[in-house]
């Protein structure tokens, strides 16, 4: 599957937002404001302006959206809430080339909220893979202790777990023991 560097890009930051959300085990990554400016430096969001709490209810909210869509039964319930996203973030497609990348497309508005960044950017990525008809793709992790987010990007679309030397790994590691310990038995 061809997926352009800016989509690439906004489906990371896709999935590290959606990670960020409480779990039963989990605090939520986004606690304050402080959490989301460090979430904005780490992924590189440009266009980002002064920082407030209007703006972290936004992602929080854009987050909950995200993680719907990782959810969605079929590829009509995810184009419902990916056509809400956005529609509510005022879509405005712009050619650009920023920070050594080449020419891409930004589906915020110029002086978008940084929600409304998150909901256009990453809504427009989410839009991208639904219709390239591979919705399957958007996968939470398999081992039965955690539920992170990823996008199966592998040729053949097997891939099981968030990150396979920390969680498919471990559950190999069991899987192994317990065949161990019962041909000993």
């Amino acid at each position: 599957m061809q997926i352009p560097h800016d989509t690439r890009r906004a489906l990371d930051v896709v999935v590290a937002l959606v990670n960020t959300a409480p779990e039963s085990d989990q605090p939520d990554g986004l606690p304050d404001l402080g959490a989301l400016r460090a979430f904005v430096n780490e992924h590189s969001i440009s266009d980002v302006g002064e920082l407030g709490a209007r703006d972290l209810a936004g992602v929080r909210t854009v987050r909950g959206k995200f993680s719907q869509v990782f959810s969605a039964r079929n590829p009509r319930a995810a184009a419902v809430l990916i056509n809400e996203l956005v529609a509510t973030a005022g879509t405005t497609p712009q050619l650009t080339d920023h920070d050594g990348y080449d020419w891409h497309v930004h589906y915020f508005a110029p002086g978008a909220s940084v929600g409304d960044h998150l909901a256009a950017d990453g809504g427009m990525a989410l839009a991208f893979i639904v219709v390239s008809g591979e919705q399957e793709r958007l996968r939470r992790c398999e081992a039965p202790d955690c539920r992170r987010a990823f996008v199966d990007l592998s040729r053949n679309r097997s891939r099981r777990y968030c990150d396979s030397r920390t969680c498919g790994n471990r559950l190999h590691v069991a899987a192994y023991r317990a065949r161990r310990k019962e041909a000993a038995e």
